[in-house]
């Protein structure tokens, strides 16, 4: 299913941790590391698709994730010719995505990535936010860098339970707990940002 200009319509999931570190990928037999992402089905909205992709290639379900943004618009990039299948050039150019910001709420264990006969992955970890682009193939890291920073806005504020002592003052007494604090929300959203409903 391409469009008019030959770009096939795709999600970009970037998945967090509740200290901000996203799932990091490397994709089977090889040494690229990337996010998963998947192609949006004909009668798919991009939403759908995400989901379908987030079981498919990490085996997390809806109950596993909350969404938090999703980019504004497509995101294009252009794949080189001789990554293309012979039957598909001339008429093919590359990927038109939206991405996904999404919060884990399972565990770790509750990942997997043979969820499917035909695994993407076969080995991930949890990674700083700003991922090593140079670890993602080249085409590709363009959107990876514009996705990233569109979506860098509305990480969700972790409270760490030691700011008072790193910032040299002591927490009033009624603050002091012995168990770790709990996360803040994730600030409201500017007018007309492209939160889901």
């Amino acid at each position: 299913m391409l469009d008019r200009e030959g770009f096939r319509p795709n999600v970009g999931i970037i998945l967090l941790n509740q200290r901000n570190e996203v799932f990091w990928g490397k994709r089977i037999r090889t040494h690229s590391w990337q996010f998963p992402q998947g192609g949006i089905k004909h009668g798919e909205t991009p939403e759908q698709a995400m989901f379908r992709e987030l079981h498919e290639e990490v085996g997390l379900t809806p109950e596993h994730v909350r969404i938090i943004a999703r980019t504004r618009d497509w995101l294009r990039y252009e794949v080189p010719d001789h990554f293309i299948r012979r039957d598909a050039r001339g008429h093919y150019r590359g990927q038109k995505q939206i991405w996904f910001l999404l919060q884990m709420l399972g565990r770790d264990c509750d990942m997997n990535l043979r969820a499917t006969d035909h695994p993407e992955f076969d080995a991930w970890r949890w990674n700083e936010y700003w991922v090593p682009l140079e670890a993602v193939i080249e085409f590709k890291r363009g959107v990876y860098e514009m996705a990233l920073t569109e979506l860098a806005r509305y990480l969700p504020r972790i409270n760490h339970h030691n700011r008072y002592l790193r910032a040299g003052m002591r927490p009033p007494h009624r603050e002091r707990h012995s168990g770790p604090m709990p996360l803040e929300p994730a600030a409201a959203p500017p007018e007309g940002d492209p939160r889901p409903d």
